[in-house]
């Protein structure tokens, strides 16, 4: 027991020398002048986990071979047929804040293509109305051409519950990302 003790005194002799210590070398310290500038601080989309690619493969029914015309070079956008131009327009301009992101990058195609599937239900699930699915500009890849771009992009047109998907700005991925707009679950 007298250890005890003695380690105790030590400790909160050590603790109270440190104290000490502190308040000296802060001293002279003035405290900055409060700014007027406001700094806002984007918050992240939470993560949704991504379940195991067996379940996902059972619900897979996306086609490789429904493929969906890329300009070269340009912009690249899809508008399920009957809805109007502005709901496109909107997501370009932001107007939906992305709620949650799929980051492809070193997948496969069936990979990306189960990845995929098991997310968009997920944001099903969790009423997501705006995701990212990033998969990439191929940098990597042979030959350095995107392989999953023009994939993903006829995945998606393939799915009922997308309305659009659009290119992503520059800060949230440029040519290598595309904004999903989804259909709100009853």
């Amino acid at each position: 027991m007298k250890q005890d003790k003695k380690a105790f005194t030590s400790e909160k002799t050590s603790n109270e020398e440190e104290i000490a210590l502190f308040r000296e070398a802060m001293q002279d310290v003035i405290p900055l002048a409060p700014s007027k500038q406001i700094v806002h601080r984007q918050k992240l989309p939470l993560p949704i986990p991504r379940p195991a690619v067996e379940t996902a493969a059972s619900k897979d029914t996306l086609s490789d071979h429904i493929s969906l015309e890329i300009p070269e070079g340009g912009e690249w956008s899809y508008l399920r047929p009957g809805l109007s131009r502005q709901m496109l327009r909107k997501l370009r301009r932001g107007h939906w804040k992305i709620q949650a992101e799929l980051d492809m990058h070193g997948m496969t195609r069936d990979e990306a293509r189960y990845a995929l599937v098991a997310f968009l239900d997920e944001c099903g699930k969790y009423g997501a109305r705006c995701v990212c699915v990033i998969h990439g500009r191929g940098l990597s890849s042979k030959n350095g051409e995107p392989v999953l771009k023009s994939r993903v992009g006829s995945w998606l047109a393939q799915r009922d519950d997308v309305l659009a998907f659009c290119q992503a700005n520059p800060e949230q991925g440029g040519s290598g990302a595309v904004l999903v707009l989804l259909k709100l679950s009853a």
